[in-house]
């Protein structure tokens, strides 16, 4: 049985390296935040906007010890998962975690190459977001760094670079 919990800043690439990491292992892949909007017939904005973060939060553990029940499968996490409730303690006790480590510049590069848009960030000049980063992640890295694994990315700018980070991924979990 395989589980693999990714974890990490928004524009880690969280869901990309899942996504292909589930692909070459050939396991099931599940994005918490889709399956949410899957099992509530919400998006995730929609849930905050009525909700709050609060409800939100409630209903994101939920569904996290749902998933992390599944049997071989590959989850990624929302940025703020791993920060709220026992959800960093659950995960490590049933599942491989890996933190997918970026520095601000590259989770900024990163954002900036997305093509899906993100309410936290929208309003914000070039500066503005690069400082956003930087603190947000300050006050996240001591969750992130609970994972039993740290994955130090680069930037994953093209398919050559996804696919050599999970061989490099691969080869940390000693799957061959």
């Amino acid at each position: 049985m395989t589980r693999i919990v990714l974890l990490g800043y928004m524009g880690a690439g969280k869901t990309t390296v899942g996504r292909e990491l589930a692909k070459k292992l050939n396991l099931m892949f599940y994005d918490l935040d889709w399956y949410i909007e899957s099992r509530f017939k919400k998006k995730v904005s929609q849930i905050f906007a009525e909700e709050g973060e609060e409800g939100f939060r409630k209903k994101e553990r939920n569904m996290l010890h749902e998933v992390a029940e599944f049997e071989d499968v590959i989850i990624s996490l929302g940025g703020g998962t791993p920060c709220f409730f026992d959800n960093m303690e659950y995960i490590n006790q049933q599942a491989e975690t890996i933190y997918l480590k970026g520095t601000p510049e590259i989770l900024y590069e990163h954002l900036m190459m997305a093509k899906g848009k993100r309410p936290l960030l929208e309003g914000k000049s070039p500066e503005e977001l690069k400082e956003y980063i930087k603190t947000s992640l300050e006050s996240r890295e001591p969750f992130y760094c609970q994972a039993k694994h740290i994955f130090n990315i680069e930037l994953l700018g093209n398919g050559d670079k996804i696919n050599k980070c999970v061989e490099d991924i691969c080869t940390m979990l000693n799957i061959p």
